[in-house]
Parts: C-alpha cells; sequence; structure tokens
C-alpha cells in the first residue's frame, strides 16, 4: 500500500537557509578585518550569542543567535551590530528578491494585527514556566539528562514521543486567547492568514504578538530535548518556528489528511476541549523521495489526545488526523526549524541515518554486497555456491 503524501506548507515564508545559490560559506567584503575568514563548517559551542530580542528585524531573532556560533572567529568579540550587519547581509544575499517582498509583507500584516488586536491575557505574552508547565516537565528540563527526559516520556513507535508538558491552566488561557482573537477577526472583519494550506480553520499565534513567547518555548524547552533526540535532524540547530492552533469538529476541520510537515521537529499538543475521535496516525519517516512509499508494520501508530500531553515528533514523519467525531478540539503545534540542517541537506544523497526507506534499501545493498562476497570466495575455494 502506498499513500499520496502531501507536504504541508505554512502560508508564512519559512525562514532563509544560508545558502539558497548551492554555497555553505560567505565573505563581507565591506569588513576587510574578516574578508579572509568564512562562516564555520561547525558551530563554536562554547561560544554564548547575543540576544537579538526586541530588534527590529526581517528574520527571527533566534536565526540571529544560531547563526553568530558559526561566524569567523575574529568576529565573535567584535559589537552586536557589527555581527548583526554581517549576519544580515549573508541572508539577504542568499535570499531570493520574492521571498524578501514577502517576508516585508507578512511583517507589515503582522504589525498591523498587533496595532489593534487587544491580548485578553497578557500573561501569555512572555515565558512563565512555574506558570505554563507540569512540574514533572519542567524538572526533566532542568535536570537537562537523557535519563530524566525518559523517565517522562513513552516512546510508542521510534522518534515518536508523548508527555504529560502544559498545567490544565495554560490552556484554559491559551484557548480563551484565541476564542478572543477570532472574535475580534470576525467583529472587525479582518482577513486572516490561517495556519497552513490544509486547516481552514486555527490561528497563527505569532501573527497576534505570541511569537516571543514561542520563541522562548522552542529554543529553552524543546530544544534541549531535541538534542538529544533528533540531532540527526537539527535537533540541536532550532532556531526558528511557525506556531499556530488548529480547530477541529463538526463545524470546523473535521480530520486532517495524510502528510509530513514543513519542520525538522513537530510538537503537537492537545489544549481539549470535549471531543471524540480524533486520533492521530503514524506510518513512517521518510525523504521526498520514499514519501510515498508502503508502511512497514513496526511503523504502524495510532494515538488518542489527551488534553495538556504533548506528541514530540519529527516534521517528516508522515501522520495525519482521524475524524473528530463529536465536540471541539483544538491543538498547539509548534513546527520548529533549522535553518542550518537545510542548508546541510541540500547536499545529501544518503538520508539512511533518519529515513526508515533510506535505511532498508542500504541494508539490502550491503546484504546483496555480503552476499555477492560470499559467492566469490566460494567460487575461489572451488566449493558449490548457497
Amino acid at each position: 500500500m502506498s499513500f499520496d503524501v502531501s507536504r504541508k506548507e505554512a502560508q508564512q515564508p519559512a525562514p532563509p537557509t544560508t545558502g539558497h545559490n548551492g554555497n555553505v560559506v560567505a565573505v563581507l567584503p565591506s569588513m576587510s578585518t574578516v574578508t579572509a575568514n568564512r562562516l564555520r563548517l561547525n558551530p563554536n559551542t562554547e561560544h554564548k550569542p547575543e540576544s537579538y530580542e526586541g530588534l527590529q528585524l526581517e528574520f527571527s531573532p533566534l536565526l540571529f543567535s544560531s547563526l553568530e556560533r558559526y561566524l569567523p572567529p575574529p568576529m565573535l568579540s567584535l559589537p552586536r551590530d557589527s555581527k548583526l550587519h554581517y549576519m544580515r547581509d549573508i541572508i539577504l544575499r542568499y535570499s531570493p528578491d520574492g521571498e524578501r517582498i514577502r517576508v516585508q509583507r507578512h511583517r507589515e500584516y503582522r504589525q498591523k494585527i498587533i496595532s489593534h488586536y487587544q491580548p485578553l491575557h497578557r500573561e501569555l505574552y512572555t515565558m512563565h514556566a512555574s506558570n505554563f508547565f507540569a512540574p514533572s516537565f519542567l524538572k526533566a528540563i532542568n535536570e537537562n539528562k537523557e535519563e530524566g527526559f525518559r523517565s517522562i516520556m513513552a516512546e510508542p513507535t521510534l522518534g515518536v514521543f508523548t508527555f504529560e508538558m502544559f498545567q490544565p491552566r495554560f490552556c484554559e488561557l491559551l484557548l480563551s486567547e484565541v476564542e478572543n482573537f477570532e472574535k475580534w477577526v470576525h467583529e472587525t472583519k479582518f482577513r486572516i492568514m490561517r495556519p497552513n494550506t490544509m486547516n481552514k480553520f486555527g490561528a497563527v499565534l505569532d501573527d497576534f504578538g505570541l511569537e516571543t513567547m514561542l520563541g522562548k518555548l522552542m529554543e529553552d524547552f524543546i530544544r534541549p530535548i531535541s538534542k538529544v533526540f533528533f540531532s540527526d535532524v537539527g535537533g540541536s540547530t532550532l532556531d526558528s518556528h511557525h506556531g499556530f492552533v488548529v480547530e477541529y469538529g463538526i463545524d470546523r476541520d473535521v480530520e486532517l489528511g495524510f502528510h509530513v510537515d514543513d519542520s525538522e521537529v513537530t510538537l503537537n499538543v492537545c489544549l481539549g476541549k470535549q471531543f471524540s475521535g480524533g486520533d492521530l496516525f503514524f506510518r513512517g519517516v521518510r525523504c521526498d523521495k520514499h514519501v510515498n512509499t508502503e508502511t512497514q508494520s513496526d511503523e504502524i501508530l495510532d494515538y488518542s489526545h489527551v488534553p495538556g500531553r504533548a506528541v514530540l515528533h519529527h516534521g517528516r514523519h508522515r501522520h495525519g488526523a482521524r475524524a473528530t467525531t463529536s465536540g471541539e478540539r483544538f491543538n498547539l503545534l509548534l513546527w520548529c526549524r533549522s535553518s542550518v540542517f537545510r542548508e546541510l541537506r541540500k547536499y545529501q544523497k544518503d538520508f539512511s541515518i533518519w529515513c526508515g526507506e533510506c535505511q532498508r534499501e542500504k541494508k539490502e545493498r550491503q546484504r546483496v554486497s555480503i552476499s555477492a562476497t560470499k559467492q566469490e570466495l566460494l567460487k575461489r575455494e572451488g566449493k558449490p555456491a548457497t
């Protein structure tokens, strides 16, 4: 059995990578002190990047913080403005004109919303970990060890992790905020962008002011976990996100087709409310070449949502949502992305480190090679082939 798997794309542009023209290095001609230096191939893990929050930037502040670790050593001690100018030049140079225009228009769109929309629960707009997260999750994050993460997680199939994450009060407040935003949209007749091309209901949380809080969620609470469990797909270099809430019910989206996400790592948390149905189904991780290949028996997983409980998985893990048969179901989605991984992936041909079908093909090639070698040795020894 094969599937027609679509790639679920955000309507906002994905963050640019550092080398759209195929180069992985860049030089800023106007800075003579570093013209002979190139971006590092590997990040300086000991360097603590500057914070770029609060600046008027075309791209996510986390993108600059992540890229800073790749700067040539002579630049690391320069003022923040100098580093910002250097990195911005790199990003803009390799970002197509059309994409830059889309980024600017989306920035203006967000600013228009934020200028007119009045938040209902302002405590949601900054990170308050003790008020947001379940104690068990917060304890594991503070310890920041693999054994601590595994102690709060279940892994019902390879690479899909489930765990208690949010306190009920946080889920209630976020639901209330989304409903308040939807009410404002309806009353003002403001035309908003929906989360992606497949969900016709729901809201992009980044668009009405929650971008900074969700950035902290990714950087301080998802990236430590992804560094351990998704290092092969850029889990340690997550630097941008797309955060949104989707809505399911009889008078909303009912189900979601089989697809992969536009992310390296996806966080999916059920917020509520009362509902039946709506199970997630997973069918294995695939690269672009193998996205429609058959599912193996050990890749099949069906998962029932529980409010406050999170699912964390590879963005290329094929999945979908079955019909919500009664009530209303709301889920928070955070697509976490790594510009570094996306750049490196352009030059990869073998994805067997994470693609299930690539792994099987590689094992089969090895089996055939071993068999051929064995037959050749038997032939040389004058023994009959087996």
